[in-house]
């Protein structure tokens, strides 16, 4: 139903910025819940930032005044704006969406590896 690809993961010192995009097959407008979640070696998988019906925002509050999600529905992509990287946001980084009515109802994208150095 919808096809999730990841850009802007990189390596980065700490208090550096990146930006990651996802960039969506289909048309943002109409999917439930779109954002990000991360996972780190040895660690679940968490939600990093997601966005609700099209603006609702919610983050994790390790995240909390230092990431932005946005969403662009004109390009179908949301970003993450990451400021402040600290080494403890190293992980693989996917776009994440629920299509509730449809079977699967959650998509992901392929992830993108973000490195945050000391």
């Amino acid at each position: 139903q919808v096809q999730l690809v990841e850009s802007g993961g990189g390596l980065v010192q700490a208090g550096g910025s990146l930006r990651l995009s996802c960039a969506a097959s289909r048309s943002t407008k109409n999917i439930n819940r779109i954002g990000w979640y991360r996972q780190a070696p040895g660690k679940q998988r968490e939600l990093v930032a997601e966005i609700i019906a099209g603006r609702t925002t919610t983050y994790a509050d390790s995240v909390k005044g230092r990431f932005t999600i946005s969403i662009d529905n004109a390009k179908n992509t949301v970003s993450l704006q990451m400021n402040s990287l600290e080494p403890e946001d190293t992980a693989v980084y996917y776009c994440h969406a629920l299509l509730p009515w449809t079977r699967p109802s959650d998509y992901w994208g392929q992830g993108t590896q973000v490195t945050v150095s000391s």
